[in-house]
């Protein structure tokens, strides 16, 4: 059996390294005066889950929405599965799988009614767009929600619809920014269960947080990003090295270690 990652030579019968999932070089952007992305170099393993964690402001957003082609950089070049982002858009986005920060969606459609328009728009049978539909609405437990307005969904269940819409054309790559942020326990408890079956499948999933216990547990390959910048990467054990956490490791890592705001607010608290 060839390694996982690894393709075989059909003539020689040598293994040959599948593309990564995502190549960044030089990779840049500003707004106005200030430097969101700065320079980014980044090449990101196929068939992993990869965490991209830094602190609010540490430009991760920006970054995957320019991956993914929601936002043209200034400066770099970003190829997703081996195809250009922006020389070849409609190869990327065939291939990616999508679920925003702020995700807006069509508020006066039904659950049902939206994965139905996103699979049509995506060029799907319809035969098998209804069997997908139904399948992740019952796995992401919103079957009984299915004929419901998106408008009367709560946070958790717009986060678990905007997944199912996301993986409902199976891409190779999915992209999650901030994927259980306001999602209550037992909503995430789903969204990780499903997620966890996407990768083990050989698919890859790349999603930004800054809750460093949630990567830690999930992710076996991290970026750690501050400033514009990519401070570390790698294999979850090599970035965090001899920190006993993540959390310890970030931290150093982003310069925040050691800092106490005790002695700046000694009024906090005191007698009035």
């Amino acid at each position: 059996m060839p390694e996982q990652g690894r393709e075989v030579d059909a003539v020689g019968g040598t293994p040959e390294a599948a593309p990564p999932a995502v190549r960044v070089e030089g990779l840049g952007k500003r707004f106005g005066e200030q430097v969101a992305v700065a320079g980014v170099d980044l090449v990101l393993p196929a068939g992993r889950f990869v965490g991209l964690v830094g602190p609010n402001g540490a430009g991760k957003t920006t970054t995957l929405s320019m991956v993914t082609g929601l936002l043209r950089p200034d400066q770099g070049r970003v190829e997703v599965a081996g195809h250009d982002v922006w020389r070849d858009p409609a190869a990327v986005k065939a291939r990616i799988g999508v679920l925003p920060e702020g995700l807006r969606l069509f508020e006066r459609l039904s659950g049902r009614e939206l994965l139905a328009y996103t699979g049509r728009l995506r060029g799907l049978p319809g035969a098998e767009v209804d069997k997908r539909a139904t399948q992740l609405l019952d796995v992401l437990d919103l079957a009984g929600s299915q004929h419901k307005l998106v408008i009367d969904y709560s946070t958790g269940m717009r986060k678990k619809i905007g997944l199912a819409a996301a993986l409902l054309h199976n891409p190779e790559v999915l992209f999650l920014d901030e994927p259980f942020e306001g999602v209550d326990p037992v909503s995430a408890q789903t969204i990780r269960g499903v997620l966890e079956r996407y990768t083990a499948s050989g698919a890859t999933v790349v999603f930004s947080s800054h809750v460093m216990e949630l990567v830690e547990s999930l992710c076996d390959w991290v970026a750690v990003m501050a400033a514009g910048r990519i401070r570390a990467h790698g294999p979850l054990a090599e970035v965090r090295g001899d920190a006993p956490t993540l959390q310890r490791a970030f931290l150093e890592l982003v310069g925040a270690q050691g800092r106490d705001a005790g002695e700046s607010l000694d009024w906090l608290g005191g007698a009035r």
